[in-house]
């Protein structure tokens, strides 16, 4: 038997579009895509914060004030942070300034206190170690640049620096952490270039005391000396000559008298 082909054709529509053949058509719902988390951002160098430092570090709070007043603690701030070669900073101590007489500080302009600022900071890291191959090298230039250099020598370990006013040696490390050198220094580190060449002589040493030293011994007999007692004279003296030549005028003149009148 024949179907006619509407029949047909209508059974396919019906089973296209029976919920049976829908369904299977249809594909799986994919599952909802987990965002992923952003990556922390990498933690920054470990700065050393200068201010805190000379702050709490020692007795420099001198230096600071006119680290401050300059604004040369923001130079020597940013260069520790964004540089590659680093920083080396010499402090001198409270005490440093303080008996600083001559020359005198007070009578600097602004710009000369920012270069004297300045002269006291190499601009790049240096451990105590490098300062032995540094002083084959010396003059070295600072960060207020030009004319404006320090000789170093290394003493047994030692590290002294002149600056042609000031002669001065590093006596501790404040900190010492690549890209950052904090040194103490006894001296403020005077420039020839703000103070001239007219460099007063250093201080003579004072004179040993002098010891007073007795008069040498007259030699006397060992004898004498063993006894404590002191030397006497053994030459006769004119009252002994006189009492001997006396005895000898009576014995003659006795004999005389004798032989008188035996005759």
């Amino acid at each position: 038997m024949e179907f006619p082909a509407a029949v047909v054709i209508s059974a396919v529509i019906v089973m296209l579009v029976s919920p049976s053949s829908v369904n299977a058509q249809r594909s799986p719902p994919s599952p909802a895509a987990v965002p992923t988390p952003a990556p922390a951002p990498a933690p920054g160098p470990d700065h050393a914060n200068l201010t805190e430092l000379l702050t709490y570090a020692g007795p420099f709070h001198t230096f600071l004030n006119y680290l401050q007043s300059t604004k040369v603690i923001s130079t020597f701030q940013d260069r520790a942070n964004n540089s590659v070669d680093g920083i080396t900073i010499f402090v001198p101590k409270d005490q440093a300034f303080s008996s600083l007489k001559s020359p005198s500080l007070s009578n600097l302009t602004q710009d000369q206190l920012k270069s004297l600022c300045l002269f006291h900071a190499l601009p790049r890291y240096y451990s105590l170690a490098d300062f032995k191959n540094l002083s084959q090298t010396s003059p070295v230039a600072t960060l207020a640049g030009g004319q404006y250099t320090l000789n170093f020598t290394d003493v047994s370990g030692t590290v002294h620096i002149n600056s042609g006013w000031s002669d001065t040696k590093v006596s501790s490390s404040v900190h010492s952490t690549d890209p950052v050198a904090l040194y103490q220094v006894d001296k403020v580190l005077l420039p020839i270039a703000i103070f001239g060449t007219d460099i007063p002589p250093a201080a003579a040493p004072a004179p040993a005391p002098v010891t007073e030293t007795s008069p040498p011994a007259a030699d006397v007999p060992s004898s004498v000396a063993d006894n404590g007692l002191a030397p006497t004279s053994t030459k006769p003296n004119s009252s002994c000559r006189i009492s001997r030549i006396g005895a000898w005028g009576a014995f003659l003149l006795a004999a005389s008298t004798a032989l008188a009148f035996s005759l």
